[in-house]
C-alpha cells in the first residue's frame, strides 16, 4: 500500500461516526436557547496552591500504524491513572470516573459525580479499591476532588496539558466508566474550543450562571464517563469530561446520544484544583450582566450594531460589577418584542478582540479572579471606549 493509500485510509476511519445512547438523569444541565443543551453523564440508578505547567505538544501521524502503535503505548501507560468511583447517596447508587493528580492521593472528577453521596469507592486499574472522601467541589466548573490514603507507588499522577494550545481537529482520546465498563478508551477530535455550558448553580433570579472554556469532542462519551480525563495524543490531560448534548429520548426513555460531548478545559482545572485542595471551594469572578452566546445577521440588523462581532449587553444586574462600572444595557425598544437596543457592544477585553459572549468568558475564567479589575473596549453610541470592572464574587 502507498503512503497516499494509507493516508486516506486514515482519513476514511477517523470519519466514521459512532452512535450511541445515553442513559436519562434526574439531573440536566438546563441552558438559555443559545447555548447547547447538555446533560452530565455520572449514570445513576435512581434519583499545594498551584498545578505546575506541563509542556504541551502535538504528535502528527502520517501513517494508520504509527497512530495505532501511539494510542497502544498511551492506554498502557495512563490508564492506571484512571480510576473508576462507585458511590452511594439517599438517592440511590451511581458511578463515574476520576484521574489522579498526584502523589498525594488527590483525584479529580465532576462536581456531579461527587455531590450530596453518602459513600464512595475508588477502584485502581490494578484491583485496589479503597474508601475516597471529597475534599472540595465547585459547582460552576462542575469539579470536585477527591482524597485517597494508598501507597504512593499505587498512584499514577495524569500530567495537565495547555488547553489554550490545542486546535480544533487535533486527536484526542477519553478514558472512562461509560456503563460501568472500567478502562473503556474512545479516540475522536477536538470539535470546537471556547464552547459555554449552564453551570450547576442558580442566581438569585433563578437563572444560571455560565461556565466558559469548555471543549466539545466527538470522542465517544457517555454515562459513567463523568469526570474522566480527555487526553492529546501525548497523554496529557487537555480536558475532564462532563456532559453530552442529547436529542430527546429513545423509545426505551433513554437519553439518545448525538456525539458531541464536552469537557472542561485543563486550564480551568489548573485553576480550580489547587483551591479545592486548599480551601474546599473555589470563588469564581462574577461581572452581573447577560448577553447572548452568538448572535444572528437579523438580530445584529435590528440592533443597529455596528459591526458583526463582539458580545453585546443585554441586560445588567442591578448593583452588580458591571452596574456600578457603568456599562449599559439595552433600553430601547427595537421590531422585535422582549429585545432592546442601545446596549454596549464589547468588542475587546484586555485589550484582545472577541468575536462573541464566549470568548469574554473563557478568557475571564481562566485569567481573572474576584477583586481584580478587567478592561471592556466597548461601543456605544457609535463612540468606542474602555470601561474598567472591577469584577465581584458569585454567590
Amino acid at each position: 500500500m502507498t503512503k497516499q493509500n494509507k493516508l486516506r485510509t486514515l482519513f476514511f476511519l477517523l470519519s466514521i461516526i459512532v452512535v450511541g445512547t445515553a442513559c436519562s438523569l434526574s439531573r440536566v444541565v438546563t441552558s438559555n436557547p443559545q447555548q447547547p443543551t447538555a446533560m452530565p453523564l455520572a449514570e445513576t440508578t435512581a434519583v499545594p496552591t498551584t498545578l505546575p505547567p506541563q509542556e504541551s505538544g502535538t504528535i502528527l501521524v502520517p501513517e494508520f500504524a504509527t497512530l495505532e502503535g501511539s494510542l497502544e503505548a498511551l492506554y498502557e501507560m495512563y490508564s492506571p491513572g484512571v480510576v473508576s468511583l462507585q458511590y452511594a447517596s439517599v438517592s440511590g447508587s451511581g458511578q463515574g470516573t476520576g484521574f489522579v493528580i498526584d502523589k498525594e492521593g488527590h483525584i479529580v472528577t465532576n462536581y456531579h459525580v461527587a455531590s450530596d453521596i453518602d459513600q464512595l469507592e475508588v477502584h485502581f486499574s490494578s484491583g485496589l479499591k479503597v474508601y475516597g472522601e471529597v475534599i472540595g467541589s465547585d459547582m460552576d466548573s462542575d469539579l470536585a476532588v477527591i482524597k485517597v490514603d494508598v501507597d504512593p507507588d499505587e498512584l499514577v499522577p495524569l500530567p495537565l496539558g495547555d488547553s489554550d494550545q490545542i486546535k480544533v481537529g487535533q486527536m484526542v482520546v477519553a478514558i472512562g466508566n461509560p456503563y460501568g465498563l472500567s478502562g473503556t478508551m474512545t479516540m475522536g477530535v477536538v470539535s470546537a474550543r471556547g464552547r459555554v455550558l449552564d453551570s450547576m448553580r442558580q442566581t438569585s433570579a433563578g437563572t444560571y450562571y455560565s461556565s466558559g472554556d469548555t471543549i466539545q469532542t466527538d470522542a465517544l462519551i457517555n454515562p459513567g464517563n463523568s469526570g474522566g480525563p480527555l487526553l492529546n495524543l501525548n497523554g496529557e490531560v487537555i480536558g475532564v469530561n462532563r456532559a453530552i448534548q442529547t436529542a430527546g429520548l429513545s423509545i426505551t426513555g433513554d437519553a439518545i446520544n448525538t456525539g458531541i460531548g464536552f469537557a472542561i478545559s485543563s486550564n480551568v482545572v489548573r485553576k480550580v484544583v489547587p483551591s479545592l485542595i486548599e480551601k474546599g471551594s473555589y470563588e469564581y469572578p462574577y461581572l452581573g450582566l447577560t448577553s447572548y452566546s452568538s448572535m444572528s445577521l437579523a438580530m445584529i440588523e435590528v440592533l443597529e450594531l455596528p459591526q458583526s462581532t463582539g458580545a453585546y449587553v443585554l441586560s445588567v444586574v442591578k448593583g452588580g460589577p458591571a452596574d456600578q462600572a457603568g456599562i449599559r444595557g439595552g433600553t430601547s425598544p427595537s421590531s422585535v418584542q422582549g429585545l432592546y437596543k442601545g446596549g454596549d457592544l464589547i468588542i475587546a477585553v484586555d485589550g484582545q478582540p472577541i468575536k462573541d459572549f464566549s470568548e469574554l468568558m473563557s478568557y475571564m475564567v481562566v485569567n481573572k479572579n474576584p477583586g481584580e479589575t478587567i478592561t471592556f473596549t466597548v461601543i456605544r453610541n457609535g463612540e468606542t471606549l474602555d470601561v474598567d470592572v472591577v469584577l465581584g464574587y458569585r454567590e
